[in-house]
């Protein structure tokens, strides 16, 4: 896994920099990864922890969708399954 990195800007301050590091590393996970690995997870623990995670995507999914986006996926959805209930036509053959 290669090392992250940032380059100081001519006239920014290490402090700038330093802010500029700290998001690119919670941006990739990597801080959040770190704090989980400080100690052992147990299999419930890692479980809750997806739970509540999912939970958190799905609820910003769901902040910033429109109910024209709602009605769209809902007609994809029907459409998909239509198809795949209605009967399929055999093959022409070329006789």
């Amino acid at each position: 896994m290669p090392l992250r990195g940032v380059t100081l800007n001519k006239g920014e301050t290490v402090d700038r920099a330093l802010k500029r590091m700290k998001t690119l590393l919670d941006n990739e996970g990597i801080l959040e990864e770190m704090r989980r690995r400080r100690s052992f997870e147990t299999p419930v623990q890692r479980a809750k922890r997806k739970l509540r995670s999912a939970s958190k995507r799905k609820k910003q999914r769901f902040k910033y969708t429109s109910p024209t986006q709602d009605a769209t996926a809902a007609a994809k959805a029907a459409e998909r399954a239509a198809e795949k209930a209605a009967p399929k036509s055999p093959r022409p053959t070329n006789a």
